[in-house]
């Protein structure tokens, strides 16, 4: 086959902050696609305002670099497992990856997932062990404990064979081996240049494989790909080929977009090897292919893996709906979520016996959270339930996913971190000791690790770091643990005094501070023991003449315990939900009155009973 020797198509692979994006701003600043003296953001590829918020990747990017004669066609893909379809679709438009893992943290989950689907694909593999002017960095043990990973996936003894490259990305350095000097990132172009394959350019009849989606106010929505094949130019005549190989005819390539740094730039015509941007052409979806109207054929698009984890959205029905969201009714909650699936390949949304309700499917809780904290800075109010794992059927038995875990924590408080894991039916598979740092590494039941972070944060005082990644389905294990501390619920409606804070300070932790409006049924705090507590949390103090001298100004309330969406999620329970609105988050329970709620629990018992 023909290929393009001016032409690399590469994607950054790591585990999530191993440093990807700030890499690809080194090679910016290299290749000169930064002028000299322009302000220019930091990890200039997250563009999405919750990706600068959280320091992390949410969506797959393109960009190009041209370097020493050499178009490098860059994919800065995520790091978090919730996002691996973002990584498996986008891996299709690239014949090469750079693995990136840093130099004290090593292999970590998603190192392994993210290889794993590089190597399924045959693709060749650039180690870059990066981050090696870290204090505690072993970039030697680190190069091993790749090497162990490339085996343990099944590597061929080519793909084994990659090479390694030392990094400092903030810096803009690069080196063959640890004791060169270096002064910027050309050795990682190189080897780039040496070990990715030329981009494929097979002749024939045109085809692009679209790959992501992006919108654009103006134009509507914009298809990202390869071009496997041929060639076309500006208002050719085109077909679309659907996924299910339905065929679209009487279209015209309106517009093509090359890629050059951060911008995207009009282009007369693409050819085999190139990744471009299309649009103008209706209803175009992730693996549809653009063809030649005159040889409309289908190219085959990657299998995305199944969702793991479900969640119901539904219509906002407190007593405070409407109050402060722009779209409330299911018909708009509905067109949002079809509108999410155009673009989102790893989520499925389904209806349910309820119009306002929706069963949303995704790769995991934070895929999920990120899916409702953009809709809620959208103007949408909904109220979302407690995840679950979805059980699937193989051979007569009931399936569940289990998670590859590792937890960093420090040696002090080891003890309460195994203890609490192996209460939810974890099997511990290493411990490694790095320094004052214990690495425990588990598979764990998915559905164990709802709450688990919360947990861990407490017992180790907030310093303990855990990720995962889905590694197989096993059999059902038994009973899970659920939240071992029950819920304080406001059994009046009204404002927050400090007063009624004060009379209750024994009761438990608080999730609101005075002055916040409260409505009966909601969860306004943990509770110190294992049942829910109905509280009056609006109870004002009555006006007498009669004052305690200093009391009330003496008293000091410790700061209400700050509620994140994703911790939100985790804490709530299957008789609970929460509301999120663009202004609030606020947890409740399914029924809010506290008597329809205990005869609600009586007939449960006496079902199960």
């Amino acid at each position: 086959m023909r290929t393009r020797p001016d032409i690399r198509n590469v994607a950054i692979i790591a585990h999530v902050d191993h440093g990807k994006t700030t890499l690809v701003d080194a090679m910016f600043r290299q290749s000169g696609i930064y002028r000299e003296g322009q302000h220019v953001e930091a990890r200039a590829m997250d563009s999405n305002p919750l990706e600068r918020e959280r320091g992390i990747t949410i969506l797959a990017k393109n960009t190009a670099i041209d370097h020493n004669g050499v178009k490098f066609n860059i994919v800065d893909t995520p790091g978090h497992a919730d996002f691996g379809g973002e990584v498996e679709r986008v891996l299709q438009m690239v014949q090469g990856v750079v693995l990136l893992v840093d130099a004290a943290e090593g292999v970590m989950p998603q190192t392994r997932f993210v290889l794993r689907k590089a190597l399924e694909l045959d693709l060749r593999a650039i180690v870059v062990i990066n981050k090696i002017d870290r204090k505690d960095a072993r970039p030697s043990e680190v190069v091993n404990e790749v090497f162990d990973l490339f085996i343990e996936l099944g590597a061929s003894d080519e793909q084994a064979d990659f090479p390694v490259v030392y990094a400092n990305g903030k810096a803009g350095i690069a080196k063959y081996a640890l004791e060169d000097e270096s002064e910027n990132l050309e050795p990682l172009f190189d080897t780039i240049t040496k070990h990715v394959p030329e981009a494929p350019a097979e002749d024939g009849g045109f085809q692009m494989l679209i790959s992501a989606i992006d919108h654009n106010r103006y134009v509507g929505r914009i298809g990202i790909g390869r071009v496997f094949r041929g060639s076309s130019k500006v208002n050719a005549p085109i077909a679309k080929v659907a996924r299910d190989g339905h065929v679209q005819s009487g279209l015209r390539l309106t517009k093509i977009l090359g890629f050059h740094g951060l911008e995207r730039i009009e282009i007369e015509e693409a050819t085999a090897g190139d990744i471009i941007c299309v649009s103008g052409i209706e209803g175009l979806n992730i693996g549809d292919t653009i063809a030649d109207a005159a040889l409309p054929e289908g190219l085959d698009a990657i299998a995305v893996d199944e969702p793991t984890v479900s969640m119901f959205f539904m219509v906002n029905a407190s007593p405070f709906a409407g109050k402060e969201g722009k779209y409330l009714t299911s018909r708009q909650i509905r067109e949002r979520l079809m509108r999410e699936l155009e673009s989102n390949v790893a989520l499925r949304v389904s209806d349910t016996e309820s119009a306002d309700t929706f069963e949303v499917r995704g790769r995991g809780e934070l895929h999920l959270s990120i899916l409702i904290e953009t809709m809620r800075r959208e103007g949408y109010e909904l109220a979302v339930s407690k995840p679950r794992v979805i059980i699937t059927e193989k051979d007569g038995v009931k399936m569940e996913p289990v998670e590859y875990v590792v937890i960093d924590v420090h040696e002090d408080y080891a003890g309460a971190v195994i203890e609490s894991v192996g209460r939810r039916r974890a099997q511990m598979s290493n411990m490694i000791t790095v320094g004052e740092t214990r690495r425990l590494e588990y598979t764990m039941p998915t559905r164990a690790i709802f709450g688990l972070r919360g947990e861990l944060l407490t017992l180790s005082r907030g310093t303990a770091v855990m990720s995962h990644v889905y590694y197989t389905h096993q059999p059902l294990a038994g009973d899970i643990p659920g939240r071992s501390n029950g819920a304080l619920v406001t059994s009046d409606t009204g404002t927050v005094t400090a007063y009624a804070l004060m009379g209750l300070e024994q009761r438990g932790r608080f999730f609101v501070d005075p002055g916040v409006e409260v409505y009966e049924g909601m969860i306004v705090g943990r509770a110190n023991d294992d049942k829910d507590v109905a509280i009056n949390v609006a109870r004002a103090k009555k006006l007498t003449n009669m004052r305690a001298a200093g009391t009330d100004e003496n008293f000091r309330m410790p700061p209400a315990e700050e509620m994140s969406l994703e911790r939100a999620i985790e804490f709530i329970e299957d008789d609970e939900l929460v509301e999120v609105t663009p202004q609030s988050i606020r947890l409740r329970k399914r029924i809010l009155d506290e008597s329809e709620r205990l005869k609600a629990r009586k007939r449960e018992k006496a079902f199960a009973g």
